[in-house]
């Protein structure tokens, strides 16, 4: 049960929280190493997975001078996926947004996130939207979720973010925020159990029932 209160807003990550993007991730990384003749399976992924895909060019050694080139590669592999939502997120976020205001925090482009935010018709309901792509450091720095709490005039402790990963509980709680974890679909469960969110569900659909108990 959470004990944070009054909460007047629900920040979500996107991939893996909202959307069913690991395999589409991991899909692109493994076409785009193999691009680059770099020796890289999707259980390298599992393995190294983290928020801010620089640090799997480092866990592949993959020189500083050719991320460019590999960004550019894993965009074009991954405009052929198709992930599609969370199991019951379109119903969480209808019904939270009738009690609370949602923002979007993601580490993901502007471009692909936002295209993807159109496709399934989810924009209107986030009142904030900040991108990786607009800050000049990843999670867990926390200045993604300041900025969204900021854009929507509130004091942390009436917020909450709720994500997949261990970076996502640092960067919330560096910002001062509660933070929910979603186990079933993170790629690092365990890495995220031991993170210590404030409260850990299994599913996203689980989450409306997390507030009400509150």
């Amino acid at each position: 049960m959470l004990t944070y209160k009054p909460l007047r807003a629900v920040l979500f990550d996107w991939d893996g929280t909202l959307l069913d993007s690991y395999q589409a991730d991991a899909n692109a990384y493994v076409q785009m190493f193999r691009a680059l003749g770099v020796s890289w399976q999707a259980g390298n992924l599992a393995q190294h997975y983290s928020p801010d895909w620089h640090n799997v060019y480092r866990a592949a050694e993959l020189p500083p001078e050719r991320w460019p080139e590999a960004d550019r590669l894993w965009r074009r592999f991954y405009r052929s996926e198709r992930p599609v939502l969370q199991t019951g997120a379109r119903l969480v976020l209808q019904t939270l947004a009738e009690r609370f205001r949602l923002g979007l925090v993601s580490s993901g482009s502007s471009l692909r996130v936002r295209s993807q935010l159109r496709a399934f018709g989810l924009e209107y309901l986030f009142g904030v939207r900040i991108f990786g792509d607009q800050v000049p450091h990843r999670k867990p720095h926390p200045l993604q979720l300041q900025l969204a709490i900021r854009q929507l005039g509130l004091e942390p402790g009436s917020c909450i973010y709720i994500g997949d990963a261990p970076e996502d509980v640092k960067m919330a709680r560096r910002a001062g925020v509660a933070v929910v974890g979603v186990l079933q679909h993170s790629p690092v469960p365990e890495s995220l159990r031991a993170s210590r969110p404030s409260a850990l569900i299994k599913t996203i659909s689980s989450l409306p029932e997390l507030f009400w108990r509150s």
